[in-house]
């Protein structure tokens, strides 16, 4: 049986990570790319990328976590969380008018997954898992955060642009801002206790 503090922490990195990056860039290079080419290698791209990434920031947050004290790491996530909320609660979101271009002589998945792999790297996303997996089980955070931004690529391949223009990815983008601000909240007691 699964303990449930890893559920939580898994359900708490999905849903941050997951509401964070609907409608972000790597979502739009997926739609792009799909609309294009076969799918199946545009995930599989985008899949290997967040593997990748999410392995490299699951490590950095435990060496920071193992490095610093760790009321210094949770003011540190504190921070940056806030400042992430901040931003996506008052930022008027334009992403979609971007042209992607494929890099040419790769294959679709090698494309999209250096797209991806460059388009993230050092992104809120990815230093929201650091922060996460600096405070929370390993396993459990990268778990979730990988599960929610190949969930989000999917989207992006599957549904495309029809649903992102239904949808009203500003209040999306939101919420993810309400609930970095709650996770800064958690993180800043945490420094303060």
């Amino acid at each position: 049986m699964i303990p449930s503090d890893a559920i939580s922490t898994f359900l708490a990195s999905f849903t941050l990570i997951g509401l964070a990056e609907v409608g972000d860039k790597s979502q739009i290079v997926c739609m792009a790319l799909a609309s294009r080419h076969r799918h199946g290698p545009v995930l599989l791209g985008a899949a290997t990328a967040f593997l990748l990434l999410n392995t490299l920031a699951v490590i950095f947050g435990a060496g920071i976590a193992a490095w610093l004290p760790e009321q210094a790491t949770a003011t540190i996530v504190a921070l940056l969380f806030a400042a992430f909320g901040l931003h996506a609660l008052f930022t008027q979101r334009d992403d979609e008018s971007e042209e992607i271009s494929e890099l040419a002589g790769y294959s679709v998945f090698l494309t999209t997954l250096s797209l991806i792999f460059l388009a993230e790297f050092g992104d809120k996303t990815q230093i929201a898992v650091a922060g996460l997996a600096s405070n929370m089980a390993l396993l459990p955070v990268w778990v979730g955060a990988t599960t929610a931004l190949i969930l989000v690529s999917a989207l992006g391949v599957w549904v495309g642009r029809a649903l992102l223009q239904n949808l009203q990815t500003i209040w999306l983008h939101r919420v993810g801002g309400a609930i970095f601000l709650v996770f800064a909240a958690i993180a800043g007691w945490r420094a303060l206790s």
